[in-house]
């Protein structure tokens, strides 16, 4: 099962001191807008999500169907697929996509620990 791109979704608190600190760090802006406090940054394949006031919790992301660039995989496997798999084997869904659907969805999850996992299928 290909889950696509992954990052790590950062609730922050401060914008602009994050994106000094992982600057510092080599990461770059990939995409965003720091006037609407959301940034990606980059660091070869290492992606970051920067939201300030965006949600509580940081969250694991997978794209399926983009690569660390967002590019499109092709072949990629859909979200429903994988929506199916997961439920398939017992995992309990926070949130379901609609498996009448096509195109762009996302659902969540929670690790036996309580990270969040977001899956976000873009196209």
């Amino acid at each position: 099962m290909k889950l696509g791109a992954f990052s790590a979704s950062l609730s922050v608190k401060d914008i602009k001191a994050s994106k000094q600190f992982y600057e510092t760090l080599g990461f770059t802006v990939y995409a965003g807008q720091l006037e609407k406090k959301y940034l990606i940054m980059k660091n070869g394949n290492a992606l970051i999500g920067l939201f300030q006031g965006m949600f509580e919790n940081n969250i694991l992301t997978f794209n399926p169907g983009w690569d660390e660039n967002a590019n499109k995989e092709i072949p990629f496997d859909d979200i429903r697929v994988i929506q199916n798999h997961l439920k398939s084997h017992g995992l309990k869904l926070e949130s379901e996509v609609d498996e009448s659907t096509s195109g762009p969805a996302s659902f969540m999850l929670f690790d036996p620990d309580g990270n969040a996992i977001l899956l976000d299928q873009h196209v």
